[in-house]
């Protein structure tokens, strides 16, 4: 199964909402940027029925270059994770009947 990439989900969501691509573009990166300005700023986003983004803190710690062996350190980071909702799970599982 081939990754869909947002060129796709913006011709998905033009063809489910009537829009033009150029309209659908600007919203689904309209949400892409809402959420990533968001978590930026250290809040959750929740969307019912689908999950719940937010970041979770990396401790700085030692790593090693595989390709030397030396000892590295690896700053202190932000990631962003993702939760899905129960209606999400439900659905991808139910897909598979």
């Amino acid at each position: 199964m081939d990754p869909v990439n947002q060129a796709d989900l913006i011709a998905h969501v033009a063809n489910a909402t009537g829009m033009s691509k150029a309209d659908a573009g600007r919203a689904v990166e309209a949400v892409f940027s809402g959420i990533a300005d968001e978590l930026a700023a250290g809040r959750q986003v929740r969307l019912a029925g689908f999950g719940i983004f937010s970041t979770a803190e990396r401790a700085a710690r030692e790593g090693r270059n595989p390709q030397t062996g030396a000892t590295v350190q690896i700053p202190a980071s932000k990631a962003a994770k993702f939760a899905a909702a129960k209606g999400l799970k439900d659905r991808l599982n139910n897909s598979q009947a």
